[in-house]
């Protein structure tokens, strides 16, 4: 396959790379010719724009920094890959992307009969490099299908997830949860150590409890993906306790705790507004689906069984 290939970068250049090593003939282009050094030495093929990039290749994915670099490198009407591409062809963009850029430049390409795609990835510079990389895709299925042997050269969790815009929102939802947990953390550990544990002894014993040998994602599959609190794992009331004295334990020791005090109002309305207080822990979630306008998530409960109990064996 004829690959095109934009933007190598700290994780585009290793997806280039390891592209060339899946077997298909790269095209490449880049701000800079130098970025693309290695992969010409390799036998690459350099483009000077992203039209030239389309005009010679199968399938062209791109790894560029944001919303601005995309629709420039997309749908410039002079040099993007959409005056050099053919009916058919398909772009595959692999930047963390807004999903209304997405569905934009998504109706631009079908206007002209051809196949815009999100496929934003998950792994960080070493997972690019490894190969040890989930990609999630949304779009077109078929087209996916037709042309996912790019993607699989790249990662080995690639994944079709539904219509345009699907992987870009998965992605910010990955993003942005890693990132809330990461300021919980940031709160709970300043207020450990501030309270006299050592910092490295405080990190060995959580990473042993309930939280730390779990992956956080998995542990929506037992009660809120698929809308049920009762009977409960542990009981709400019983963890109101806990994050009521966590609160507490900030205070006494003069540390601001902006988020555990939020979980504790959420929580608090629950317990006392709701009288949830025998469903599980998780049962405050549900607060914010009704602020969504949710009645329910509606998840699988058959295939998320089916996937925790796979992992297990």
């Amino acid at each position: 396959m004829k690959v095109g290939f934009i933007g190598l970068g700290t994780m585009g250049g290793h997806f280039a790379t390891n592209i060339q090593k899946g077997g298909h003939e790269l095209i490449v282009s880049d701000i800079s010719r130098q970025h693309a050094r290695k992969h010409l030495e390799a036998g690459a093929t350099w483009a000077e724009t992203p039209k030239d990039v389309a005009e010679q290749t199968d399938v062209v994915l791109a790894s560029l920094p944001g919303p601005p670099e995309v629709t420039a490198v997309a749908a410039d009407p002079e040099t993007g890959l959409i005056a050099g591409m053919k009916p058919g062809q398909a772009f595959f963009d692999l930047a963390t992307n807004s999903p209304t850029v997405v569905r934009r430049l998504h109706a631009q390409f079908a206007e002209k009969g051809l196949h815009y795609l999100d496929a934003p990835v998950s792994g960080g510079p070493a997972g690019a490099e490894s190969g040890k990389l989930a990609v999630w895709v949304g779009g077109d299925k078929a087209v996916f299908e037709a042309n996912r042997a790019a993607l699989d050269a790249m990662g080995d969790q690639v994944r079709y997830v539904g219509e345009i815009g699907a992987g870009s929102i998965a992605k910010l939802v990955h993003n942005a949860t890693g990132y809330a947990i990461q300021t919980a953390m940031a709160e709970m550990f300043s207020v450990g150590v501030k309270a006299g544990l050592d910092a490295t002894a405080l990190w060995e014993a959580v990473r042993q409890g309930a939280l730390g040998r779990s992956r956080p994602f998995d542990r929506l599959t037992k009660q809120f993906l698929i809308d049920k609190y009762d009977p409960p794992d542990f009981a709400l009331r019983l963890a109101h306790k806990d994050v009521t004295l966590a609160a507490e334990l900030g205070r006494d020791m003069g540390v601001p705790m902006r988020l555990i005090n939020m979980v504790h109002a959420e929580m608090t309305e629950a317990l006392v507004a709701r009288g949830w207080g025998a469903l599980d822990s998780r049962s405050p979630m549900m607060l914010q689906l009704e602020r969504a306008g949710l009645d329910k998530l509606g998840g699988d409960a058959a295939y998320l069984k089916k996937v925790m109990d796979a992992d297990k064996g």
